[in-house]
């Protein structure tokens, strides 16, 4: 049985697009008392000011012009106590709901795979886990940022089931979406994901799967909180939902 000390850990917890890593990895955050850092969300902020900025235009990714606006780019989270969770900023303006539209996720692997957008944040992902005691989900997680990670996970779920994930997801936020959009978009993300040249998802030879395909967000909780407190770590230490 796990039990509370000083020890702090560092999770990683990898996986492909809309598989449920952000809520899980929350979870585990706020149980643990740890701080939670969201990098897909780092990387759609990236592809958001890319939009906004004339990097991408006519369905056209400019990387040049994109590396070139790396050091203008400032991405910050800050908690917001009515989520319960963290909101992203970028330059100082709020980019949560931003960062999570269909013409986001159209571009963000594209944008993922640019070896000096991945240099910049995987610096910054990595300064942010220097004292350990967080829980970072990512693609490149447990392979890249954090290969010493004391805990590693390979979140996976069917394409199907993710796919209806993200659509009552974001229908509850009041966006008009297809279904069937969604779950291509899905597919096609698996693919330039696992088979770009730079940091491509894979899962670490040391992670452990976990399929969530039929399993509640308490189910996936049972099962992390046997492997912490196989590693001496206590879910009862947390004072609540953890945030950055």
């Amino acid at each position: 049985m796990g039990y509370c000390t000083e020890k702090k850990i560092i999770i990683a917890i990898d996986g492909f697009s809309s598989g449920g890593k952000s809520t899980f990895a929350r979870e585990i955050a706020a149980r643990l008392g740890y701080i939670f850092i969201d990098t897909g969300a780092m990387y759609r902020a990236v592809t958001l000011y890319a939009l906004e900025h004339g990097a991408i235009r006519g369905g056209i990714l400019d990387e040049e012009k994109l590396a070139g606006m790396l050091d203008e780019i400032d991405i910050r989270f800050r908690f917001n106590p009515q989520r319960g969770a963290s909101d992203i900023y970028v330059n100082g303006e709020l980019a949560e709901g931003k960062i999570r539209t269909i013409e986001v996720s159209n571009f963000v692997s594209a944008v993922s795979g640019i070896a000096a957008v991945r240099r910049k944040l995987v610096a910054m992902q990595q300064e942010m886990g220097r004292n350990k005691g967080i829980v970072m989900d990512g693609r490149d997680i447990g392979t890249v940022v954090f290969p010493d990670a004391e805990l590693k996970i390979f979140l996976t779920a069917d394409p199907a089931v993710r796919a209806r994930r993200r659509y009552e997801e974001l229908r509850a936020k009041g966006m008009e979406v297809s279904q069937e959009e969604i779950e291509r978009n899905i597919r096609q993300r698996d693919e330039a994901d696992q088979s770009r040249e730079v940091s491509p998802l894979r899962k670490a030879d040391d992670a452990v799967v976990l399929d969530n395909s039929s399993m509640t967000l308490p189910e996936q909780m049972d099962w992390v909180t046997e492997r912490l407190n196989s590693l001496g770590i206590s879910t009862e230490c947390g004072t609540g939902p953890a945030g950055t």
